[in-house]
């Protein structure tokens, strides 16, 4: 595949709509529609779950099955608690930071439509300057401007209300993604282009290509445990994002030395099947893609592990997107590192045969 930028007007458009649109863990269904819609002229049918999970399938008649994975959902907080004097207590629905909610705007998700809101904080000239409080998940609160409790529930807020961030896209310095849930609906981004590119370039797959959006990855891998249970299939390439390490604060020494710009992340760890990642890392180098190593011990964190240890074992591995600020509303990726796994997916799935037998015991 040429070096050139694979991205085009119609991908761009799609990505920005795909952000801007909430998806909350439990609540993707909005997004997921996006993203049919947009991966619909590139495959034959498609397959989805009671939960929400999304498949796109090329060839579902042929017995031997690739995945190409990434998941769906973002982020969010559940309203807990609703004071009388109308203020709202949160709880999280997945890793949501408490450092970064005072000041933010949100949007509170009801039957009547959006309320919005604020995550309250007190002014600096009212705080103990001796003992400054930190921002903990028990003192956040969302002020959406009503007085009382019964005002509140007037707009449509109940506790269970789903509670989301609206930053939206933006490109910054020419080629930088930035907005909240890039983690990781990018790489239902990322794998949709590579079914564009297989229809594009008229490639014809001796096997069965399963691009799957899977729902609730942020409270545990969820939706990928239900999905391969359902699939049973014989590979998986997942993509997700991991941290870029070089920005303050973060140690290298524990957190590995990658940077956002120098490519994809091929992860190393039990879960990751070692024939199938040394045939990426050897796919990579043939296409002059650049890429970097990550060592994630015992679990990597993603859907990879629901993938690697369902129906007796599934070749798994994982290729993942530098980021930095992971689970803020800033979250920021390399363009090209976007296009570069995107390439490197790609180009591995060419290097699959029918019945590809990744066994150390052929």
């Amino acid at each position: 595949m040429s070096s050139k930028s694979i991205l085009n007007k119609a991908s761009l458009t799609f990505l920005e709509n795909y952000l801007n649109n909430a998806s909350p863990t439990g609540y993707e269904s909005e997004g997921q529609k996006i993203w049919m819609d947009y991966l619909k002229p590139y495959v034959h049918t498609f397959i989805t779950d009671i939960y929400g999970t999304a498949v796109g399938v090329i060839n579902p008649e042929a017995p031997y099955k690739v995945v190409i994975e990434g998941h769906s959902d973002e982020i969010s907080w559940y309203v807990n608690y609703i004071t009388e004097d109308g203020f709202i207590y949160v709880i999280r629905n997945g890793g949501s930071d408490h450092m970064i909610a005072p000041s933010k705007r949100v949007h509170i998700h009801t039957k009547k439509g959006i309320v919005k809101g604020v995550f309250g904080w007190p002014a600096i000239h009212t705080r103990n300057k001796s003992k400054e409080e930190p921002a903990r998940i028990d003192n956040i609160f969302i002020d959406c401007g009503c007085e009382t409790k019964e005002e509140v529930e007037k707009l449509g807020i109940h506790v269970g209300c789903v509670v989301t961030y609206p930053d939206a896209f933006e490109i910054l310095n020419e080629n930088k993604f930035i907005c909240r849930a890039i983690d990781n609906r990018m790489g239902g981004f990322m794998i949709a282009e590579v079914a564009r590119l297989l229809k594009e370039n008229k490639k014809k797959l001796p096997f069965g290509l399963y691009i799957v959006n899977s729902v609730q990855e942020e409270i545990g891998l969820r939706g990928a445990e239900m999905i391969t249970q359902t699939l049973k299939p014989n590979v998986a390439i997942v993509t997700d994002v991991c941290h870029d390490t070089t920005t303050p604060m973060i140690d290298k020494k524990i957190e590995g030395d990658l940077k956002m710009g120098k490519g994809p992340v091929i992860a190393y760890a039990p879960a990751t099947q070692n024939i199938l990642r040394e045939m990426i890392v050897d796919t990579a180098e043939a296409n002059k893609i650049p890429f970097q190593r990550h060592a994630t011990s015992r679990v990597t964190g993603t859907d990879t592990d629901a993938f690697a240890y369902s129906n007796g074992g599934v070749a798994s591995a994982l290729i993942s997107l530098p980021l930095r600020y992971m689970h803020t509303t800033v979250e920021m990726v390399h363009r090209e590192d976007v296009e570069n796994v995107i390439r490197l997916i790609y180009e591995s799935l060419l290097k699959i045969e029918n019945n590809h037998n990744f066994s150390y015991f052929k």
